[in-house]
């Protein structure tokens, strides 16, 4: 059927269309003045045609008004350009149309930024005009490849046999870890909804029902802080849910999506299948981290021994007293000024760390604040140990564990940053296994949970009766590429009795959980099947392959730092009319009280 605003849309024309008369529509892009002849780059969502229009026309005085921005419809001839004006750089460079026609279809006030140039707008000029921000190029492609990554995500879980089923929005609390949106109910005085921090609970409810295989593009709400690779407030992921699988199932369901992906959507170098797995506490122990960037060569490696009762004291009493040091290579840093050793140090510190020694080898000469404390085999064992090379340094870090670990979290990737480790041309992925069942509280000393209550414990009833807590282990998992967490999931604990022992080690009694999970305890004494899931997050995805170092650059209309929707003014303050219907009174913080006051009486002033 033709369109009455176009025959094509502004890519579409090529050299063999020359001679046709067409109409196209879009948004004026931008427009040149060539010594009385106008040159107009019309854009839509498909890309951009050069239009000329000729001073003769009648139309030509009305350009002098119209802005860019504005949406127009030109009708005209399709005519080859000569060969040094070609525009390589578009696909439809190679003509032009000569407008014979023009109709004003919207026009555009003066806009609050450029489209066409790369205005540094300040970001929340650009979230309040998403609409805006968003037909720029870069942020309509980002868009677009969302769309187009779901819809490959949905074609392989179809293939492979998998069915979507959407799961309810208002719903009850879940124990997920973050804080609840709550929804108040208006046939319900004083009891509210919330809205799902994910589908965990109905998703194994489908499993338990005899769906085998489900997947879901999900909707997830958690009120959390926004970091530069999280939302606040709202998410999306590719929720899946498997019955009578193991692990290894999971993982190679996965690995397919992933391989799908990012052949399809990226040129860069990606880890293919079987991607490697890191137990947790060798992650924690090499990296400091559970989510380690597989780019980066550097690791820690364990030197205590080295340092056990040597002339240092500093390390030798914390080693006795039963702390660590580990040792980070740097490589090829020995001709760096003092200030970068100096920086380093200062970044451990605000890191966390009371300090950082390091070592230097250099053509055979050995430089180090330290090594005048240290004996010549205790260095010679370092170096050994370390792995160095001439030219290379170790960094030290000593202290209680969790403390060297945390700040090596920190280091590793600064260390590579700052040395340009990092390629920014692969993708590296990797499963981090055998997480923790439980763990010891620091503040309280209790056993309490150390991730997902609702793992199923490797060595199911008999570890959890007869081995220590602290040594159990979890069938529960993290995908993680290129030092983003893109996924957690586990093998469910679908057994009553293994659930209710659990929450026992973990001081909860049989009533507790039944009151908490009652629905999901029933549902499994009914007849559950051993099942398992994982939900890689969708937003984080796009935000690798799109090269984006900020999650919100992959969201159409995202919130900012704050959790606030600067374009529809959300979120915002509810009528008197719509409090009373959910049986609800607002009481605000005194400090919010105190600033709404002082407005009241300026206004009165005024």
């Amino acid at each position: 059927m033709m369109s009455i605003y176009r025959t094509n849309t502004c890519a579409e024309l090529r050299k063999a269309d020359v001679g046709k008369t067409v109409r196209l529509a879009g948004w004026i892009h931008s427009v040149r003045d060539h010594g009385g002849v106008i040159f107009i780059d019309l854009r839509d969502h498909y890309g951009m045609t050069q239009i000329v229009v000729d001073p003769e026309r009648e139309f030509y005085r009305d350009l002098d008004h119209w802005r860019v921005e504005s949406v127009v419809s030109f009708s005209g001839k399709v005519v080859a350009r000569s060969e040094n004006t070609v525009n390589p750089r578009l696909a439809t460079g190679e003509i032009e149309v000569v407008a014979e026609g023009m109709e004003m279809l919207g026009e555009a006030d003066v806009i609050p930024f450029q489209v066409a140039k790369d205005d540094s707008a300040p970001e929340a000029l650009r979230l309040k005009y998403r609409f805006l921000d968003l037909r720029r190029d870069r942020l309509h492609r980002n868009i677009i490849l969302r769309s187009q990554v779901i819809s490959e995500m949905r074609r392989y879980m179809t293939e492979i046999g998998f069915n979507e089923f959407q799961t309810p929005i208002l719903t009850a609390s879940s124990p997920e870890g973050a804080r609840d949106y709550l929804v108040p109910s208006r046939l319900h005085p004083g009891k509210f909804y919330a809205l799902p921090q994910a589908p965990q609970q109905f998703k194994q409810l489908l499993m338990v029902a005899g769906f085998d295989k489900y997947f879901q593009i999900a909707p997830c709400f958690r009120d959390e802080d926004a970091r530069a690779d999280r939302s606040p407030g709202e998410f999306y992921q590719l929720d899946v849910e498997m019955s009578f699988v193991e692990q290894d199932e999971i993982f190679a369901v996965i690995e397919g999506m992933f391989e799908r992906i990012f052949s399809k959507f990226s040129t860069k170098e990606f880890t293919h299948a079987p991607f490697p797995r890191i137990p947790y506490r060798e992650a924690m122990r090499r990296f400091g981290s559970d989510k380690p960037d597989l780019r980066n060569p550097i690791e820690m490696v364990d030197v205590s021994e080295h340092f056990a009762g040597c002339g240092f004291s500093a390390f030798a009493n914390v080693v006795a007293n039963g702390g660590v040091v580990r040792a980070m290579r740097a490589p090829k840093v020995a001709g760096k000024p003092r200030k970068f050793f100096d920086d380093m140090i200062k970044f451990a510190q605000a890191a966390g760390a009371k300090g950082m020694a390091y070592i230097i080898w250099n053509g055979g000469e050995v430089k180090s604040p330290i090594v005048k404390f240290l004996t010549p085999e205790i260095v010679d064992a370092l170096k050994v140990t370390g792995k160095v090379e001439d030219g290379d340094a170790l960094f030290f870090l000593a202290d209680k564990e969790s403390e060297v670990m945390k700040v090596g979290g920190a280091v590793i990737p600064e260390l590579g940053n700052q040395l340009g480790l990092i390629d920014p041309n692969v993708f590296k992925f990797c499963w981090i296994v055998d997480f923790p069942m439980f763990e010891r509280d620091e503040e309280t000393g209790q056993i309490i949970f150390s991730h997902n209550p609702f793992s199923m414990p490797q060595g199911g009833m008999d570890a959890l009766m007869n081995k220590n807590p602290l040594d159990i282990l979890a069938y529960q998992y993290d995908i993680v590429c290129n030092g983003i967490e893109l996924s957690s999931g586990a093998i469910r604990n679908h057994l009553p009795e293994v659930m209710y022992k659990a929450f026992e080690i973990a001081g909860y009694a049989p009533e507790v959980v039944d009151e908490k999970f009652g629905g999901m305890i029933n549902a499994f004494k009914l007849g559950a099947p051993p099942h398992g899931g994982i939900a890689p997050g969708v937003d984080r995805t796009v935000m690798l392959l799109a090269d984006e170092p900020n999650i919100r650059e992959v969201i159409a209309f995202p919130f900012n730092q704050q959790a606030q929707d600067l374009m529809m003014n959300a979120p915002a303050e509810a009528t008197i009319k719509q409090l009373r219907e959910l049986h609800l009174q607002v009481v605000l913080p005194k400090k919010e009280r105190d600033k709404m006051e002082k407005a009241q009486e300026q206004s009165k002033q005024e």
